[in-house]
């Protein structure tokens, strides 16, 4: 984004971004921070990013380094200067990855806990949670297996 100030379309288009990723864990200021960062042309300071969405720094900055971890987002050092610069990922499947493992997790406590109940409606329960997680799980990684071969092969557009 240029420095002119964000139009009703961008502002929009950050607030639906935050709306979709805020029930999958992310907190507001970061999913915001990111749906921005999708939309600039070059890396952004943090100054800048936490005036153009009316946040404070410190909080960009802790939303930003989120980004950071779930792969979303890349932090760049300005050349001469101490200011951190950042930019959205081309990778865009670091947060499937973490939401994969925690699909995992939840599916290895439930097989656990199927196997310590008394309760045959219970364990029948559990048991069934734990093969759909351990399917989603699947399913999620085939498609990013996919997505990187496709990517390792040259396609980039959309099918």
């Amino acid at each position: 984004m240029s420095r002119k100030p964000l139009s009703e379309n961008d502002r929009r288009f950050i607030e639906d971004i935050a709306r979709l990723m805020v029930p999958w864990g992310v907190p507001q200021t970061a999913a915001r921070i990111h749906g921005y960062l999708l939309l600039s042309v070059e890396p952004a300071s943090l100054d800048r990013i936490a005036a153009d969405l009316e946040v404070s720094k410190s909080g960009a900055s802790v939303a930003a380094r989120l980004l950071e971890k779930y792969g979303l987002a890349l932090r760049r050092g300005e050349r001469g200067t101490k200011r951190v610069l950042y930019e959205a990922s081309q990778d865009y499947d670091g947060m499937l990855i973490e939401q994969g493992r925690l699909i995992d997790s939840t599916a290895q406590i439930l097989k656990r806990g199927a196997g310590t109940t008394g309760s045959a409606k219970v364990r029948d329960r559990l048991e069934e949670m734990a093969a759909f997680y351990l399917a989603v799980g699947r399913a999620m990684d085939a498609t990013l297996h996919n997505w990187r071969t496709r990517q390792d092969d040259g396609v980039t557009t959309a099918e």
